[in-house]
């Protein structure tokens, strides 16, 4: 209970300086409104050139409240990689080291702690552009229970990837690369851009059973069309996702300490 506290509190101070940078926050959102702009018009020239009513099962209204929640998940993503690549050069993790705090589990509680302030402002910012271009779709309490319920597994199951990549420090001089890559295949295998159900059939059940779309396009697809079936599948696939990373984690971070405490650190 004394340890949940301290990283409790961990994540309540890193909401309350991630709240203090407005400037960030303003320019998230101004970002959001061009990006949800454009996809309007893309989304609605592809309705218009297919003669369609809906794609993947969503409406025009759907797709774009869709893609207003991928945006909003994705930008409120803290720059976990950069800072756990930082604390290993600069030897910042040698002195964490030294704190009653295990380091993943600090910096879990920190990216959690911002993901509060950043991703309920950002989702409001989505829902008022998308309310105000496309009006709204039907909303249940039950289904926005089921969203809310997906979206802290996703939360940390997004954290150990980066967590995962911001580790390879300790073996590259640079892992911004990595990161790049990581990024981009979230956004496009995770469904950020496209739904899944706009994929080719023999592709879909290949990326639902990839990590990246629940980190993105469930949690989103919950949002638009709430189904208990889909949020227990989604579910087992987070935990089992979630379970494979920190397994991986644990492995990595061991042999990264000992390589600290071998360099004399």
């Amino acid at each position: 209970m004394v340890a949940l506290r301290k990283y409790t509190w961990v994540g309540f101070t890193a909401a309350r300086s991630n709240s203090a940078y407005l400037s960030e926050v303003l320019t998230r959102i101004l970002f959001m409104v061009v990006v949800l702009f454009i996809f309007l018009h893309l989304w609605r020239a592809t309705y218009g050139q297919t003669q369609s009513d809906q794609l993947g099962g969503l409406t025009l209204a759907q797709m774009l409240w869709y893609v207003s929640m991928t945006e909003a998940l994705t930008l409120s993503t803290p720059v976990i990689t950069r800072e756990v690549d930082q604390d290993v050069r600069t030897g910042a993790l040698a002195v964490q080291l030294t704190r009653p705090l295990n380091y993943p589990l600090y910096r879990l509680f920190m990216a959690l702690g911002e993901r509060a302030v950043r991703f309920p402002i950002n989702m409001l910012v989505g829902a008022a552009v998308a309310w105000l271009l496309v009006g709204p779709i039907p909303f249940t309490v039950g289904g926005l229970l089921l969203f809310a319920v997906s979206l802290p597994f996703a939360f940390v199951l997004n954290f150990l990837g980066l967590f995962l990549i911001g580790l390879g420090a300790f073996w590259m001089e640079d892992t911004s690369g990595l990161f790049l890559i990581y990024s981009r295949v979230t956004m496009i295998l995770g469904g950020m851009l496209i739904p899944l159900e706009l994929f080719p059939e023999g592709w879909q059940s290949i990326l639902k059973i990839l990590p990246f779309s629940s980190m993105v396009y469930g949690p989103a697809h919950l949002f638009v069309q709430p189904d208990p079936a889909f949020l227990a599948d989604l579910l087992v696939r987070q935990g089992a996702a979630i379970i494979v990373f920190a397994v991986v984690i644990v492995v990595l971070y061991r042999a990264a300490i000992k390589r600290i405490n071998a360099n004399g650190g």
